[in-house]
């Protein structure tokens, strides 16, 4: 007598009906968990802001995640973390993450600590203040504690100098483009940027300036001179090429520029009692180049300290265009002067 299973299937038969109704349950399980690895949506580009607290759980992270749409899964993501071995290398920060990536992007993403960057880009020229204001501006450093820090900041040698400078850092921020992360103290971005000086300012750099018996620092103030002097590109090398003259034969360099970072501000026409305010900084007072840069001067004009024209010129006034007009006398000069002001 056979025994038969309900409605009448014999038993030899259920394995044939297992077996196909086992593989169609795991290829969809496994199409299932493609399909929650993928993007929430390939067409979003828009970043989405989130943070990330200290000894948030695995578990925690995916329901952040998921609340803002990131992903489609909680169970999915901790699996995915869990199958690269970074379960417990997720990192606290602020990330900018976005719909358009998939799930095992987003898990290498907070493993290696990408936090969310800031692009900054600082002019050249710009003085220690400038740059605190800007950075303020922007929320990424309080201004006070910024120019604080570099009152003192000189992580390198060749930054030390006397105690007549206000700013140790200025002239050595890098004026350049960064990627500032959030969360980013006013010292750390503030050693990123000196740094990015030392790496700019290469061995060969360091060779030429030794070659003209000039030191980074010396290299780096006139370089100053120079970026707040100069308004076209071509007329840097010669007008360094006057301060060395000027320097050379023991005259006062007589920078209009250095009375103007005295005074904090740019000021269109100098005064003669703007000349004769006292200062270490006031080069029309006091011999020599100022006890240390007026400004962070870019490669340009630190190219054209390196590069300085073998001239004989001793004296240069702008005209309304900024162009400037160069002179080898003093009678040369005040003819100058007039033809600028007609």
């Amino acid at each position: 007598m056979k025994i038969l299973l309900p409605f009448g299937v014999p038993n030899r038969y259920k394995i044939y009906f297992a077996i196909p109704a086992a593989l169609l349950m795991l290829i969809s399980s496994i199409l299932y968990a493609c399909s929650m690895i993928l993007p929430v949506s390939s067409a979003a580009h828009e970043p989405i802001i989130i943070n990330i607290e200290s000894g948030m759980s695995t578990q925690d992270i995916g329901q952040l995640l998921y609340k803002q749409r990131l992903i489609r899964s909680v169970f999915v993501f901790r699996i995915a973390a869990k199958l690269e071995k970074l379960e417990n290398s997720l990192q606290a920060g602020e990330y900018e993450l976005s719909p358009n990536m998939s799930i095992n992007k987003i898990v290498s993403t907070l493993a290696a600590g990408q936090n969310a960057y800031q692009e900054v880009t600082i002019p050249e020229g710009y003085t220690v203040d400038q740059i605190a204001a800007l950075l303020n501006e922007k929320n990424l450093v309080k201004a006070d504690q910024f120019k604080s820090l570099a009152k003192t900041f000189a992580p390198y040698q060749y930054m030390t100098a006397n105690p007549l400078i206000q700013y140790q850092a200025e002239g050595f921020i890098f004026p350049d483009t960064y990627q500032i992360a959030k969360g980013m103290t006013e010292e750390q971005i503030l050693a990123m940027m000196v740094k990015q000086f030392d790496t700019k300012f290469t061995a060969a750099m360091r060779e030429k300036a030794e070659e003209r018996g000039m030191t980074i620092r010396e290299v780096v103030i006139l370089a100053s001179l120079v970026e707040k002097e100069a308004k076209l590109e071509q007329e840097g090398p010669i007008i360094a090429g006057v301060f060395a003259n000027r320097v050379k034969q023991g005259m006062p360099l007589q920078s209009c520029a250095t009375i103007q970072y005295i005074l904090g501000y740019p000021k269109p026409e100098l005064t003669i009692e703007d000349t004769q305010i006292p200062s270490p900084y006031n080069t029309y007072q006091n011999m020599g180049l100022p006890p240390g840069p007026i400004a962070n001067p870019g490669m340009t004009a630190i190219r054209a300290v390196l590069n300085a024209n073998g001239t004989e010129y001793l004296y240069f006034v702008a005209d309304k265009n900024g162009k400037h007009h160069f002179s080898k006398t003093y009678e040369e000069h005040l003819a100058a002067i007039e033809q600028v002001q007609m």
